[in-house]
């Protein structure tokens, strides 16, 4: 019954019958969100070299909400494949206007924008994109609800725009897999905007977003992890037998909930990834 409902309430991840029993509750990952403070959280991981969703908290997985800065992907596609920029050294000019991250005071271009998740920078590409653009994209990509609002330069930041970490994951897999309605080219530079880690055995490519709300009269913060890893594998050839290097991809999304403003939520959520990834051997101590 949990397989039809998910899949009833969210196609984006599955691309063929719902019939199959591949999904699988992680029920334990529960107290990995527990041990940073967090009660309030999902974690969608899609294992495709088993053709498996592991999932913690589906109805959650299934809600949507804003994606904040987890739209600089989706950003970065638009102003690439229309060319507003013509590659990722789209160099902006820095209004002076001074900003609480230090990092974003100064001229930069897109690469350097992405590291930091330069507000700014952004909501400037999304003027220069305009509005029929960005509809465009939107509603032909299937971007969670597809609303824009009034503004085309803070849709993504005030629940204007929302979207699930299950349309997250499906969102991802395609970006990956050269799946979405942008040139090859255009999803290849935005992959690359995404790494995050290159290490020995894995590559860790991910974007971060915070949501500040108020529920209830308190302030609430909302954070996301979008993204995919590569493990690496060393496996001798079946017709060469000499060993080869392959990498096995999974994708994941997850965000929390929290109404603790004083909690380190930027690494906290960066430590929870982890810990489920090595909890899934994806990832080595």
């Amino acid at each position: 019954m949990k397989n039809v409902l998910f899949c009833l309430v969210t196609l984006s991840v599955f691309w063929s019958s719902c019939e199959r029993d591949n999904i699988v509750t992680q029920n334990q990952w529960a107290s990995i969100f527990k041990k940073y403070g967090v009660d309030s959280a999902c974690f969608e991981l899609a294992d495709n070299n088993h053709d498996q969703i592991l999932i913690y908290n589906l109805a959650r997985a299934s809600k949507r909400y804003s994606p904040a800065s987890t739209y600089k992907i989706m950003n970065s596609l638009i102003g690439l494949e229309t060319n507003v920029a013509l590659d990722e050294n789209l160099t902006l000019k820095w209004d002076g206007t001074v900003h609480s991250r230090a990092e974003w005071n100064k001229d930069m271009n897109m690469r350097e924008a992405f590291k930091v998740s330069c507000v700014w920078y952004y909501q400037e590409l999304a003027r220069r994109i305009g509005r029929v653009e960005m509809q465009k994209y939107l509603d032909t990509v299937r971007y969670g609800n597809k609303r824009m609002g009034p503004n085309v330069d803070d849709f993504w930041l005030n629940d204007t725009l929302q979207i699930s970490a299950d349309e997250q994951v499906g969102f991802i897999k395609k970006l990956y897999f050269d799946k979405l309605p942008f040139s090859q080219r255009t999803q290849r530079i935005v992959r690359s905007l995404m790494l995050q880690e290159d290490s020995t055995h894995y590559k860790l490519y991910y974007k971060t977003g915070t949501n500040w709300t108020t529920v209830n009269n308190k302030d609430n913060i909302l954070a996301w992890i979008v993204g995919f890893v590569e493990k690496r594998e060393i496996q001798k050839g079946v017709i060469t037998k000499k060993e080869e290097t392959n990498y096995k991809p999974y994708f994941f999304a997850f965000n929390f909930e929290t109404p603790d403003t004083s909690m380190n939520f930027r690494e906290a959520r960066i430590n929870i990834l982890k810990e489920i990834l090595r909890e899934r051997k994806i990832l080595t101590p």
